[in-house]
Order: structure tokens, then C-alpha cells, then sequence
């Protein structure tokens, strides 16, 4: 096994791609992903896809230093526009807040088949990136919270089956998956989060009245009144 400098979020995204695919990782960086997955046995070919050069020829420089040109392939463009339809069946995006990875999927939505699977890793906003995989017909297989360097993510990995999933509020904010499990990891996270939106409710109750403020006020409380009930 090649030694690739790869996080331990990473090393969790790829272990949810199935032995034998072929990968496409969206917004590769480095293309350390692929390069680790190849090398665990998880890929035959990839796709790392960047919409910069400079990260793009990052991707190309690990790709020729591990001598995978034949198997990895490093494409300048916008999400999924990298790739075909039908091209590849596993698809991962990592490190994007939820609502640019939601904007990739719908943009780039017809290059995806029955066959794909998703494997995503949304900065903040998961909340987004759920509620589009249920309105485009996708169900929640697998999700994952953890810690790293201070930082807490958490994975979606998600298939297309014939039974659409239909999942509630509290499910969308807090993960079908991740509800059940109520991990250390999951339950530090939404401590975080309260006390956020405490320090965001006190601000606004010093805030000049009116609809907006009214609105917003309301909003909050409402996901604190969750968060409360999952905390309990």
C-alpha cells in the first residue's frame, strides 16, 4: 500500500465505494482520494474532476507520482460535467458546504443513471443535501458522523431504489442514520449547534423589530425546540 497522505475523513469516504467501481470524485484537490482508493483495491479507473487549474494540476502531479496515469484521469470542468452518463457508478463529493453540493447534483443530474451510487461529505448545510436526495428520488443507505482535528463531518452515501424514501423534518436535520445511532460524536455536534443558535437568539432579541426578525426568531426556536427533543 502506497503511502498517500490522506485524511481520516477521506480514508472513511472511500470505504463506502464498493470493490470494482468506477469513480468519479468531484472537487478532487490532490486527487488523493482516488489515488488511495485505487491502491486499497476499492477502483479500477477514475475520474478526479477540478474546475481550477491550479488544483487540477495538483491532481495530475499525484496521479503521475503514483503512476496511475493509466487508471486515473484528471478533467478540468464545472461538477459533473467531467463525466458521461453512464460513465462511471460511483460518485464522491467531499468537502463542499451542502448547498454547493446540492447545486452540482441538480446541475449535473442527467449524467446520473439508476447504477450510481453517492458518497458526500458536506462541510455544513447536510440538512440541504438531504432534502434534494429524497425530492430527486434517492434513499439514505449509510451515513457516518466523526471527528477529526476539531472538525466534526459527516457522510451520506446514498443509491436510487425503487421504494422512494419519504423522511421527516427531524430527519432530514439530524440524519435517518445518524438519528439512531446518537454517538458521542453526533451528540457533541448538536450541542455545538444549540448553543449557536442561543447566541443567534439572544442577538436577535436585541434586534430592531419587524417581519423578517419576527420570521427568523421563529425559524430558530423551532430547530432548538429539535434539537432539544434529540438531546433528550
Amino acid at each position: 500500500m502506497k503511502d498517500i497522505p490522506i485524511s481520516k475523513r477521506l480514508k472513511t469516504v472511500a470505504s463506502y465505494i464498493p470493490k470494482g467501481s468506477t469513480l468519479a470524485d468531484i472537487g478532487s484537490d490532490h486527487a488523493y482520494l482516488p489515488c488511495y482508493a485505487y491502491f486499497k483495491g476499492l477502483i479500477n479507473k477514475a475520474v478526479a474532476g477540478e474546475v481550477n487549474e491550479g488544483p487540477l494540476r495538483s491532481a495530475r502531479e499525484t496521479i503521475e507520482k503514483y503512476g496511475l496515469s493509466s487508471h486515473i484521469t484528471a478533467r478540468l470542468g464545472d461538477g459533473l460535467s467531467v463525466i458521461e452518463k453512464g460513465e462511471v457508478n460511483v460518485i464522491t463529493i467531499a468537502g463542499m458546504g451542502g448547498e454547493l453540493i446540492r447545486h452540482i447534483l441538480e446541475n449535473g443530474k442527467a449524467r446520473l443513471t439508476g447504477e450510481t451510487k453517492l458518497i458526500l461529505q458536506p462541510n455544513v448545510a447536510e440538512s440541504h443535501v438531504r432534502t434534494w436526495l429524497m425530492d430527486e428520488g434517492w434513499t439514505i443507505a449509510e451515513e457516518v458522523i466523526l471527528e477529526e482535528d476539531g472538525h466534526i463531518y459527516e457522510i451520506i452515501a446514498a443509491d436510487q431504489l425503487e421504494k422512494k424514501a419519504a423522511y421527516s423534518e427531524f430527519e432530514l436535520m439530524f440524519g435517518p442514520k445518524l438519528l439512531h445511532q446518537k454517538n458521542d460524536v453526533f451528540l457533541k455536534k448538536w450541542q455545538s449547534e444549540l448553543k449557536k443558535r442561543e447566541r443567534v437568539l439572544q442577538s436577535l432579541r436585541h434586534a430592531s423589530p419587524d417581519n423578517n426578525v419576527a420570521e427568523r426568531k421563529n425559524a430558530i426556536e423551532a430547530e432548538m425546540n429539535r434539537i432539544k427533543e434529540v438531546l433528550s
